[in-house]
């Protein structure tokens, strides 16, 4: 965070710096728009092919075949959730938290994208439906579905109180994927990535620019719907802090399952749909 005291004194036109007008750094004028109006079609008439429970403090994995739907649903009491995704056929194409932060925004809501990292960069999934849509920003600031946090870990945790803390959602997803592929536990947490922190309420303090939470506004029968831009393979871990009112990483809050329902659209209402192909870029970089 930048300092209370600067030691360096302002320059005679430091006014006239501060006062130059920001510029958005990727216009998405003509970024790809997802089909809208077909995803609502197909939502209108699906078919509940699998579910997945996820216990508190802990994570479990799941699959997606492209072209279907799934949500994540609050059901018995306030939770957030962390979530990573891959390709279904490859686990080195994995969410780009980063790039989706900087085309869609800090917060993600219906209409907005899960893009993978480089070099496939492609829509993975697109959120057709939010329950929490009417939250938008608070007075602090806050909002809701963050592609800003990392997601809580025991190196953090250990760096800051000493602990050996196993119920992070790091390690939470860790677990998950290792049980899911059969790979050793060091080698699943390389593909462990920054997450969609689903149901989280985040902000930056005005003051201080530090990243916040607050408590989350999910309710049981809230959930967030994506539909499956490519084959998914997701994992989600219902976070130790709960509704993240006080704290995370620790066996203090008071934590619920979240719940993982699997879509499938009935017959023809994709028609004309394709998964998107991975980015057309060369990659000759020049050289």
């Amino acid at each position: 965070m930048k300092p209370d005291q600067p030691q360096t004194a302002p320059p005679a036109d430091a006014s006239a710096r501060r006062a130059v007008r920001p510029v958005i750094c990727y216009p998405t004028d003509t970024l790809p728009l997802p089909d809208m109006a077909l995803y609502r079609t197909a939502r209108e008439k699906t078919e509940k092919i699998a579910e997945v429970m996820v216990p508190p403090r802990d994570a479990r994995c799941f699959r997606v075949p492209a072209g279907h739907f799934f949500r994540i649903i609050s059901v018995e009491g306030p939770q957030v959730g962390d979530l990573n995704l891959w390709s279904a056929d490859n686990l080195g194409e994995r969410f780009y938290s980063g790039k989706t932060r900087a085309l869609h925004g800090t917060h993600l809501s219906t209409g907005d994208r899960i893009w993978s990292c480089f070099p496939y960069f492609r829509p993975m999934a697109t959120i057709t439906a939010d329950t929490l849509d009417w939250y938008g920003f608070d007075e602090f600031g806050a909002s809701v579905h963050d592609v800003i946090g990392t997601r809580c870990d025991p190196y953090t945790h250990n760096l800051l109180s000493g602990g050996q803390y196993h119920h992070c959602c790091h390690s939470n997803l860790t677990r998950a994927l290792a049980v899911e592929t059969g790979m050793p536990l060091a080698k699943a947490e390389a593909y462990v990535h920054d997450v969609l922190n689903v149901f989280m309420c985040t902000g930056f303090a005005r003051d201080s620019g530090q990243y916040f939470m607050k408590a989350s506004p999910v309710r049981p029968g809230d959930f967030l719907e994506f539909f499956a831009e490519i084959g998914l393979l997701g994992a989600l871990s219902a976070c130790p802090g709960g509704d993240c009112s006080a704290e995370h990483s620790s066996d203090k809050a008071r934590c619920y399952p979240l719940l993982v329902e699997i879509l499938r659209p009935a017959d023809g209402l994709l028609s004309g749909w394709r998964p998107p192909a991975p980015n057309g870029y060369d990659r000759s970089h020049g050289a």
